[in-house]
């Protein structure tokens, strides 16, 4: 899901109904709300992003996505067609991590993955929190920001 990242004083005043609908009655001083945008096109991810171009208001963005990484010995298996996401889901040792990635128009940066636990499939093993976690990932949404 993507998100655009608003200035939540703003918020509350250019779209009051919106904001009461929120729960937003007041903002913290500097505070951002994030508002999701339509679901992404289906396809490659960079080519999605390289059509995006957020207006002044929007201060920034973050993308938050479900990610499956398999060990190097099962990524030499991985068929190169339509079955290879499938092959990957279903993978004994695939590793199922939520990756969140959030840029400023100012060039900061944050991004955080929590590593799900495949033993205890309801509760996260891991979270790793980097501001250059996804660094590719980070570029291509700041350019979403012209």
């Amino acid at each position: 899901m993507l998100y655009a990242l608003v200035d939540t004083a703003d918020l509350v005043t250019r779209e009051p109904a919106l904001a009461a609908e929120l729960g937003l009655s007041e903002a913290t001083p500097n505070s951002l709300t994030p508002v999701e945008q339509d679901p992404l096109p289906d396809g490659p991810l960079e080519d999605a992003l390289a059509r995006i171009e957020w207006p002044p208001a929007v201060r920034g963005c973050a993308l938050v996505q479900e990610v499956v990484t398999l060990p190097p010995e099962a990524e030499a298996d991985l068929p190169d067609d339509d079955e290879a996401a499938y092959y990957a889901a279903t993978h004994p040792l695939r590793q199922e991590i939520r990756l969140a990635v959030g840029v400023l128009r100012d060039g900061s940066r944050a991004a955080a993955a929590r590593i799900r636990d495949q033993e205890r499939a309801t509760e996260d093993a891991n979270l790793v929190v980097d501001a250059d976690l996804a660094p590719a990932l980070a570029e291509a949404l700041l350019a979403t920001l012209g």
